[in-house]
């Protein structure tokens, strides 16, 4: 693909030549037909033997050839004899008199055709003209192509003097003040650099965006274009690396080239653990190309100096797998952790992404933010786009609160699968467990809030329980992660209780609570093996999982692993049948509410279950 798009020109201007070259062929086979078409020969016996018979209209006399047109508008050639004419020719052929008298007959002198003239010349000329065209094009090229080889190794940064189209600033990102403030500090030293050169200090050379996907590494870069007064150099890890070897080292270099020309500049590279990750000796021995750049790079920061004015900015999720040298003090030096933002800035960034959107007056974007924990600013923003695209669905023209509802259940879950149907027996079951999951939510004292009960198929999932934390929680606890073993655990208890048997519905379920309770036991020490954690796990960052690489213990261990998570399983089950036995008929009443209605809000449930809770 990368050849295909590399001699785009060349490949074009090749098919246009052979276009042409074809068009050429066919108006000189054209002219060619039309000027050497000729009319039948006939001999001057057959010629005397028309005119007796009166089949001949006219008769065109050049020189010693004869042109004869019939009455059927056809025609034909053929010679006199030398120095003998026309009449004295078909007279000795025996024609009548008479015949010849009443016979249109023209004597012309031999006149020149322009195209025996023209088309000699044009069989000689054209393609000699044709040649020296498609010789010329081809060197052209060539002395392009040669041109660029010396621009291979340019680097195909992006250089934005301000951003053009959408302007994003700092007032346009909600959140992130830590990271807003670091990077306010390095543009202020970009445009007063005497304020910290008077007092000794030293800007950092560079600047590494840490955070998970979609909490706005790119746009705090692209507000830093925006915001700074110097040239702003974009690019890629990925567009350092190429083929050939040799070729991203010099990019490197060109890039902080062209950055030093321009005197003060930031250089901002993304996903910049493409090429910054942990060298190491391989079957190359260590001399790869992703490891020459990676080098070239660091040799590159080291030059930087310290009245230059040149920043490196780079960003990542995968911090773990930067090579440590390009992390000592002196290369990025300062690293900024973006987090998921919080309830407050969640609301803050739906107010950004809604500036431009009609709102009704039953918005409130504060319940919104309360119901999106874990989203991101990506997240958000795609979270608003889906809500404006399903208010233009239904030819609204404002956006109302249950359209922003609808959307989070559309981007959690998926869209509702309004063509799968669940049978009567299977919309029993469906209601009766996920009956189980919010009541053990409800009576838990360490569980979340349930927010919404539903048996409306949406995305893989028959029906589903939505239900948010009280508070937002960076920590938990044992007791806490045992209430959310128990809830996961909750349809599976519901469906045992009411039909003696359990459907493929849990399985999801049941995996998750497995997990849960493994990590309980081998990475948290919860359990009665004591504060020790089993296994060497490899953790995928900011990605959100990880990947145990290494069995650390003996096969004893690893059954008293086994039951220790069986132990916490049933313990967590037990809770949660006892708390639907205990509740047996509010069990049914929310059940049989939820077939008859198929979906159950938040103030509904608490109206259902608030006598008995009390």
């Amino acid at each position: 693909m990368q050849f295909f798009t590399r001699y785009k020109n060349f490949l074009t201007q090749f098919l246009s030549i052979i276009l042409v070259f074809l068009f050429l062929a066919t108006i000189f086979s054209f002219l060619n037909q039309s000027a050497y078409q000729t009319p039948k020969t006939i001999s001057l016996n057959q010629l005397a033997k028309d005119v007796q018979e009166n089949k001949i209209k006219k008769i065109d006399v050049i020189s010693d050839e004869i042109q004869v047109e019939y009455l059927d508008g056809k025609k034909a050639i053929t010679r006199k004899e030398n120095n003998t004419s026309i009449i004295e020719t078909l007279l000795n052929y025996g024609v009548d008199k008479n015949k010849i008298a009443d016979l249109e007959i023209n004597v012309e002198k031999e006149k020149e055709s322009v195209w025996n003239i023209i088309l000699p010349l044009l069989s000689i000329l054209a393609p000699l003209i044709f040649f020296f065209w498609f010789f010329g094009m081809i060197n052209k090229q060539a002395k392009t192509n040669f041109s660029e080889t010396f621009d291979f190794l340019k680097s195909p940064a992006r250089v934005f003097e301000k951003e053009k189209g959408e302007k994003i600033t700092f007032n346009d990102i909600a959140g992130l003040k830590e990271a807003k403030q670091e990077l306010i500090e390095i543009i202020d030293f970009l445009k007063n650099p005497k304020k910290y050169l008077q007092i000794g200090a030293r800007i950092p050379r560079g600047v590494l965006l840490v955070g998970p996907p979609g909490t706005g590494k790119t746009m705090l870069a692209k507000a830093v274009a925006n915001e700074s007064n110097v040239p702003f150099f974009s690019i890629s890890g990925s567009e350092f690396v190429e083929l050939f070897v040799g070729v991203g080292a010099g990019r490197v270099r060109n890039l902080f080239s062209q950055a030093r020309k321009a005197g003060k500049a930031i250089i901002f590279i993304d996903e910049i653990d493409t090429i910054g990750k942990v060298r190491g000796v391989g079957i190359t021995g260590g001399h790869e190309e992703r490891e020459q750049t990676l080098n070239q790079l660091l040799a590159e920061m080291d030059g930087i100096g310290r009245e230059e004015g040149i920043i490196v900015m780079g960003a990542t999720n995968r911090p773990e797998y930067l090579d440590p040298a390009l992390l000592r003090p002196g290369r990025f030096d300062r690293r900024i952790v973006l987090d998921l933002p919080d309830v407050n800035d969640r609301e803050e960034i739906l107010k950004i992404h809604c500036r431009q959107k009609p709102l009704g007056k039953n918005v409130n974007l504060k319940e919104i933010a309360e119901r999106t924990p874990g989203f991101s600013g990506a997240d958000l923003a795609n979270l608003v786009n889906e809500t404006a695209l399903l208010a233009a669905r239904r030819n609204k023209t404002v956006i109302e609160q249950e359209d922003l509802v609808e959307a989070i259940e559309k981007v959690i879950l998926g869209p509702e699968r309004k063509s799968h149907i669940l049978s009567k027996k299977e919309k029993e079951i469906a209601a009766y467990h996920e009956t189980g999951h919010a009541l053990v939510t409800t009576f838990l004292p360490n569980a979340e809030e349930v927010r919404k009960i539903s048996i409306i198929s949406r995305g893989m999932a028959a029906g589903y329980t939505i239900s948010l934390p009280r508070e937002e929680k960076n920590i938990k606890q044992k007791s806490e992660l045992l209430a959310e073993i128990s809830v996961l655990l909750g349809g599976y208890c519901a469906e045992k209780i009411k039909y003696n048997e359990i459907s493929t519905g849990a399985g999801n379920d049941l995996e998750r609570a497995t997990v849960l309770a493994k990590d309980l036991v081998t990475k948290y020490g919860m359990s009665k093996l004591g504060p020790i954690t089993f296994g060497k796990r490899v953790s995928f960052g900011f990605l959100g999982y990880e990947e145990e690489v290494e069995k650390n213990y003996s096969e004893k261990t690893a059954t008293l692993i086994d039951q220790e998570v069986k132990r916490i399983i049933k313990e967590c089950s037990d809770k949660a049948t006892k708390i639907l036995l205990s509740h047996k008929s509010l069990f049914e009443k929310v059940a049989q509410t939820l077939i008859e209605k198929e979906t159950i809000e938040k103030e509904e449930f608490e109206k259902l279950v608030g006598q008995e809770k009390t």
